[in-house]
């Protein structure tokens, strides 16, 4: 089989062509830097938003939050998720409508955003064990492979053609990426966090969460890349396919984790993916 290698310029270019982050978004990332932000201000951005009102409305109402049914305005969402939550799911929102779920046919949309709920949870529930930032830990799981939606709606041939592969020789969908594609998703994801203006600690778990740079202490990238194992070996995706890939041993020992903390977030990030994993789908 001919490779479907691509070039760095075409990706490049594709990437270029993203639309920019709707204003209410850039409102709402600009105004969680204040220090004085006001809820209502927050909630009136969002608001004024189909979209993104929807998204928060029905993520605030699923059953892990013990509340469903009962928040019928943003601002009663903010009270139950917290401000950075909506945010994330303001921005992921976006994500979601910038991408075809249709172009790819061996693309599985829904398998993957099962995947990023997932690890966004088990994100979360690792920065509470090693005293990070929940809501950034939360927003770089959900986010961390936005480069396979870009693969898969600019370039659906060469990437079936690589899952394909890697299905046939029971490789690892990324090193089937790498040799066939000559980049990855995470590179790609690493373009349009740059090109969406991401905080630097997110664009660099996307970008790093299957190459990890040394650190002395734990970093986003690493929480990342330890969810992601995590989501994979308790297969929440419901893919056929799914592999777990290969865990880096710096970066578990970086994260530190007791038996028992594993075990207390593998049934936490089960219950929570379970509970919540229909709400930013489309």
């Amino acid at each position: 089989m001919t490779q479907p290698t691509l070039h760095p310029d075409a990706v490049h270019a594709k990437v270029r062509t993203l639309p920019a982050l709707p204003q209410a978004v850039i409102e709402l990332r600009s105004a969680l830097k204040r220090e004085d932000v006001a809820v209502d201000e927050l909630a009136a951005t969002i608001s004024h938003d189909q979209a993104l009102t929807a998204k928060t409305l029905r993520l605030a109402n699923s059953s892990f939050y013990g509340v469903a049914g009962r928040v019928s305005s943003i601002r009663g969402a903010i009270n139950i998720l917290g401000l950075r939550t909506v945010a994330t799911v303001a921005t992921t929102a976006v994500v979601i409508s910038s991408f075809d779920r249709t172009a790819c046919a061996g693309f599985d949309f829904d398998g993957f955003w099962r995947h990023a709920l997932a690890t966004a949870f088990c994100a979360q529930e690792l920065a509470a064990a090693t005293h990070m930032d929940g809501e950034a830990a939360f927003s770089a799981g959900l986010l961390h492979d936005i480069g396979r939606l870009a693969l898969a709606t600019y370039f659906p041939l060469e990437l079936g053609q690589t899952l394909a592969w890697a299905a046939e020789h029971d490789v690892h969908a990324i090193e089937a990426e790498r040799l066939m594609l000559n980049t990855d998703h995470a590179a790609v994801g690493g373009l349009i966090a740059e090109h969406w203006n991401f905080a630097p600690a997110i664009a660099e778990a996307i970008r790093c969460h299957h190459e990890l740079p040394a650190h002395k202490s734990a970093t986003l990238a690493d929480l990342a890349h330890v969810a992601d194992n995590m989501t994979h070996a308790l297969d929440l995706s419901g893919l056929d396919e799914d592999m777990v890939p290969p865990l880096s041993l710096a970066a578990w020992e970086r994260v530190a984790l007791s038996p028992q903390q594993v075990q207390k977030i593998f049934e936490r990030t089960e219950r929570q993916a379970q509970s919540v994993r229909d709400s930013l789908t489309v």
